[in-house]
């Protein structure tokens, strides 16, 4: 295990550099810069040409992608062009947001599909499954920033029990902490309810899929054949091996967990790091786009390591030996 670990790490540092640079090119393919959004008509031609040159604009491509690379192996992500601030502190000041919207609705989601997913399966074709087979489709189906729109526009500006947009009330910044924490809480029931809703309608379907196939082992109806309880069978057989495909994709939602949801904090106008993304790409501010695509990149490659791992946890029979080549 030791040795899959390291050699997956030193796979890490080329995949990353090939990562951004196809990020960096296809940036820059986009009509534009970030000096085209400077709308002052009194801006003369000349103090655009120094603003680019300020930024490294007026270099080819190639070299701004070297210059770049250079001070990202020192740990300069370059600053914002648009507060001046540096990219690693605008990042860090998001994070705790995402995460807290991210963490609430992955824990959530967890909660319910798992025994859903085990509940469906063992009653294959019950009504309990059909029931929660066209929820999990019609999850599957609906646009995120269409839900989020529908939540808003039923829970908030027709009923009114919900604040539409935003992470606190600003009215409430000088409360106690318990009013304030509270106020967070009200405010995150409908984004996490719409992350919640569409998160459990693919792994109610994971799991269900993954449960059905176990129960068909050999093991299994063994485990029967002596008499075993049904509960043991289930939970102490099944489930441990039906769990490896959910490993996969926790795995691959690492990402998600700090790089946000993109659309749905765009909706609700939650301050976090994918609201911060969506902003980036229209302002074309290109040091905090690169550094939220490394900061992505690098939580992918580790996801797939920690599912990895989670797969020889949750079978013995898996292990990761150092190949003879």
């Amino acid at each position: 295990m030791t040795v899959f670990i390291r050699r997956r790490l030193f796979q890490l540092i080329p995949l990353l550099i090939g990562i951004t640079l196809l990020s960096f090119f296809v940036m820059h393919l986009a009509p534009g810069d970030p000096t085209s959004l400077f709308v002052d008509p009194h801006i003369k031609p000349e103090d655009l040409e120094r603003i680019k040159a300020n930024w490294g604009l007026d270099q080819p491509v190639v070299l701004q992608y070297f210059y770049w690379l250079k001070n990202v192996l020192v740990g300069d992500f370059g600053r914002s062009y648009l507060t001046g601030r540096p990219v690693l502190h605008e990042i860090g000041e998001r994070i705790p947001a995402t995460l807290l919207l991210m963490g609430t609705s992955m824990f959530l989601a967890l909660v319910i599909a798992i025994p859903v997913g085990v509940i469906s399966a063992v009653k294959k074709n019950s009504r309990f499954d059909k029931i929660f087979t066209f929820i999990s489709f019609l999850g599957i189906s609906i646009p995120s920033f269409w839900l989020a729109l529908v939540l808003i526009l039923v829970f908030s500006l027709t009923l009114g029990w919900f604040p539409a947009v935003g992470m606190t009330n600003p009215l409430l910044k000088d409360a106690p902490f318990l009013s304030r924490a509270g106020d967070v809480m009200w405010h995150l029931v409908l984004p996490v309810s719409a992350l919640t809703f569409l998160s459990i309608a693919g792994l109610t379907r994971y799991q269900r899929a993954a449960v059905l196939e176990v129960l068909r082992e050999d093991y299994i109806r063994t485990a029967r054949a002596k008499g075993l309880p049904e509960r043991v069978v289930l939970f102490k057989h099944a489930l441990r091996n039906a769990l490896l495909p959910l490993i996969t994709i926790l795995g691959l939602s690492l990402p998600e967990l700090l790089s946000g949801a993109f659309i749905i904090e765009t909706v609700f106008g939650w301050p976090g790091l994918g609201r911060l993304g969506v902003i980036s790409v229209f302002q074309r501010n290109y040091p905090l786009i690169m550094g939220i695509v490394v900061l992505s990149s690098v939580l992918i490659v580790i996801g797939n390591l920690f599912a990895d791992m989670g797969y020889a946890l949750a079978d013995p029979r898996i292990r990761y030996e150092k190949s003879s080549s």
